[in-house]
């Protein structure tokens, strides 16, 4: 594992950090966004595409430039820092982990073409796993999905649901049109604005089957897209940090800038040992999910996403802590310190809160040393 980024990846880095600083900033891009149902623009998200943002995932045979989960934590950490919006780690994380995990077959090869060339936008529907139930049942010549899926994200945005359902051949990955008929999405309104989530109702909607899946295949995917959020959490983190400590450096209270309080630079290195601890454990886990053992119970990519989720209540303190920095400022709407927050809030309530994950992590620990 490697704890520095290689040239590519700060190239990768810088890139997608001037593009989003230049087409997709807060004030001109997310905020315009806020109450947008899909949380998307169309000329960004091509934007992304154009900078193969959306195939870093996806196989060269497909289109896509084959990288690693490091490179999409590269960009994953800039888009965190830039509020982004979008349905980027739905489709080219998600998505694309799930094709390629499952080996899906012509179709999956269609789709995989798309999303590297942003032709498609695609989400999953398997995420919150217990709360998920989809039967696929045989209608005429084709295939009709029934069920109910909770905290589907960016399906407003997305052309392509991949949901996970029981059939006559067992567990099967299915894709589903969302324009299609049976199929409808209610949002479900959360604390962070820039995260669109929605129940999707599936009422005999048309499906085609991709590939047979496992439980195992999905719990990946699953891990793949906390250690994302993760390092998009990790970016967020950073930034808000950043113009906290920029803001104490110029901001004058009895005749002194406010950095120079003892109480004011024990919040800043709070922040910044919290946000470089974090880092670690991101770098760690992006490594993991591609080069951990692939062991039945998910090996060191699962205890690397427990992990992340674990810690995650201690990096949404960055966000309280730096608005304790801005004072008063820091809580209204036309400052951006709250946005940060509310990401940071969004991500430590992500498929539950962290003491889910602590409590997983104390029965492995204590399953170790017993046994």
């Amino acid at each position: 594992m490697n704890l520095e980024l290689t040239v590519e990846q700060v190239a990768l880095r810088d890139t997608t950090r001037r593009f989003l600083a230049e087409k997709a900033s807060i004030s001109g891009h997310v905020r315009p966004l806020l109450d947008d149902p899909t949380g998307a623009d169309e000329a960004v998200w091509r934007g992304l595409a154009d900078l193969g943002a959306t195939g870093l995932l996806v196989p060269e045979e497909y289109g896509g430039a084959g990288m690693t989960m490091v490179e999409a934590g590269v960009v994953a950490e800039e888009l965190g820092a830039a509020l982004h919006p979008g349905p980027w780690l739905s489709t080219a994380v998600a998505a694309t982990r799930t094709l390629t995990g499952v080996g899906a077959n012509d179709a999956g090869a269609k789709l995989l073409s798309g999303i590297a060339d942003g032709s498609t936008i695609a989400t999953v529907g398997f995420l919150d796993l217990e709360n998920t139930c989809v039967a696929a049942v045989e209608h005429g010549d084709h295939v009709v999905l029934r069920g109910q899926i909770t905290a589907v994200p960016d399906a407003a945005a997305a052309d392509t649901l991949l949901v996970i359902a029981e059939d006559a051949e067992g567990t099967g990955l299915f894709a589903a049109k969302t324009e299609s008929a049976g199929i409808s999405a209610t949002p479900e309104h959360g604390i962070d604005q820039t995260r669109k989530q929605f129940r999707v109702t599936l009422e005999g909607a048309p499906a085609q089957r991709l590939a047979t899946t496992s439980r195992q295949a999905t719990a990946a995917v699953v891990d793949d897209v906390l250690i994302a959020m993760a390092a998009d959490a990790l970016g967020a983190a950073r930034a808000v940090m950043s113009l906290a400590v920029e803001y104490a450096k110029v901001r004058k209270q009895f005749g002194q800038v406010i950095g120079s309080f003892q109480a004011v630079q024990h919040l800043c290195v709070d922040m910044y040992e919290t946000v470089e601890l974090a880092r670690s454990g991101v770098i760690h886990a992006l490594w993991a999910s591609d080069s951990g053992p692939a062991e039945p119970d998910g090996g060191e990519r699962h205890l690397a996403a427990l992990r992340s989720k674990a810690f995650a209540g201690q990096l949404a303190t960055v966000g309280d802590t730096a608005i304790q920095v801005f004072g008063g400022i820091g809580y209204t709407w036309e400052h951006d310190a709250h946005l940060y927050l509310k990401r940071l809030l969004s991500w430590s309530g992500f498929l539950g809160g962290p003491d889910r994950y602590l409590t997983e992590l104390g029965a492995r620990l204590a399953k170790r040393v017993s046994g």
